[in-house]
């Protein structure tokens, strides 16, 4: 793999971490603040929404320069926002800097994931965008927790200040190692959003909104799971994220691998997997030991969806696939931001902290019966292209000049 792809991992690891630490440190931030706790939670929620609005947005800004200047563009606008939420001196000023922060994680990763794919072979682009979100994957490993523990000891803006540090090291790995990909002549906006008219483009999506949004469904309310329902203490939770961050390293690889050779099939099984094991976290969430499993096994099966479903984008959009990458990226968010309201209804209706798994089971089995749609329409259409190329006539024979 190459080099450059190391430069994308760092970018990936510090938007990673900046997007998911700051659900560890909410109390400090709301005492700080002098705000409520769902207050507070704005800040997990406008860099939720910052986006799924700023993927699109980045991305059209974006087609007039090449790739590589604008990934430096973005990680540039990734630093200015965790430094004024470093140094913010109100709540709002915070919150400002976080929707900054977030209006370059869709388009990061989806004009890197068309960068990535263009570095190395055709039968390895899976792996190559799989390598990039290792980035995001080992974030909830190492840099959530170290992260989160920084901020409980050192103080919160300590935090947002070294992952600010990891956006200026991210900004000088992309300018150093990416190389310089010339731009695609002739693209323009209206070809970017051409590839919104692709059904395969949509389904993709459709995808990965119900698909990730049946991970997150269960694991925003981990928490009040492991703790009343297991029986965890809640200093525990840290190490169980830290499973689940292990298994969506592990998924992610496997997902990268497989990708390029068994997309489809790779897609049945692992949304078919995700489906059962969430709708067993309602019975394993009763035992410790259970418990930690089946959330490593949510983290693997549900990362292993995004290589094939990023690569399906990708490949359905080919000719003009940074927009439609970017947008992809922001469906992830718009999944988590409605599958946690979704959870959200279900716990306050009364029917307890599992609720949320079954929720989570029927948004992946939804994501299971668009990729058996997704596979139908698209055999359809070969077997039509096939027949209409069978019944062509044979071109006439063009006679020899005469001499």
């Amino acid at each position: 793999m190459p080099l450059a792809l190391l430069a994308l991992a760092i970018g990936a690891f510090g938007i990673g971490t900046t997007e998911f630490v700051i659900m560890g440190l909410l109390p400090e931030v709301a005492a700080d603040f002098q705000v409520s706790i769902p207050t507070s939670g704005y800040l997990v929620s406008g860099y939720a929404m910052g986006v799924v609005l700023g993927a699109p947005l980045m991305s059209v800004l974006g087609t007039r320069i090449t790739r590589k200047r604008m990934l430096m563009i973005l990680m540039g606008l990734f630093v200015i926002g965790n430094v004024v939420s470093a140094t913010a001196p109100v709540f709002g000023v915070m919150l400002a800097g976080r929707v900054i922060a977030s209006l370059a994680h869709g388009a990061f990763f989806g004009i890197g994931s068309v960068v990535a794919a263009g570095l190395v072979a055709p039968h390895k682009k899976a792996g190559a965008i799989a390598m990039m979100f290792t980035g995001l994957t080992v974030a909830n490993v190492v840099g959530v927790p170290l992260g989160t523990y920084i901020g409980q000891t050192a103080g919160w803006r300590t935090t947002f200040f070294l992952v600010a540090a990891l956006g200026v090291i991210g900004l000088l790995g992309v300018a150093k190692l990416v190389p310089e990909q010339p731009r695609t002549e002739g693209v323009r906006l209206r070809h970017e959003l051409a590839a919104f008219r692709n059904v395969q483009v949509l389904l993709a999506m459709a995808m990965t909104v119900l698909g990730f949004g049946g991970v997150f469904a269960a694991i925003t309310y981990i928490t009040p799971m492991m703790t009343d329902i297991a029986g965890y203490s809640a200093s525990s939770v840290t190490w169980l994220l830290v499973l689940f961050g292990l298994g969506m390293v592990g998924g992610n690889l496997l997902g990268g691998k497989f990708a390029d050779r068994h997309l489809m099939p790779l897609l049945y099984v692992s949304l078919s997997a995700l489906t059962v094991v969430l709708a067993l976290f309602t019975l394993t969430a009763h035992n410790k030991i259970a418990a930690a499993v089946t959330l490593v096994l949510i983290g693997g099966l549900g990362f292993a969806t995004v290589p094939p479903l990023q690569k399906r984008v990708l490949d359905q959009a080919a000719g003009a696939p940074t927009l439609a990458s970017a947008v992809n990226i922001g469906a992830f968010n718009l999944g988590n931001a409605l599958s946690s309201w979704i959870g959200g209804i279900v716990i306050a209706a009364g029917l307890g902290y599992t609720a949320p798994n079954w929720v989570g089971a029927v948004l992946a089995a939804s994501a299971l019966v668009l990729a058996f749609v997704s596979s139908t329409l698209e055999r359809r259409t070969t077997t039509r292209s096939r027949t209409v190329t069978a019944h062509l006539p044979e071109p006439a024979a063009v006679p020899a000049a005469r001499r």
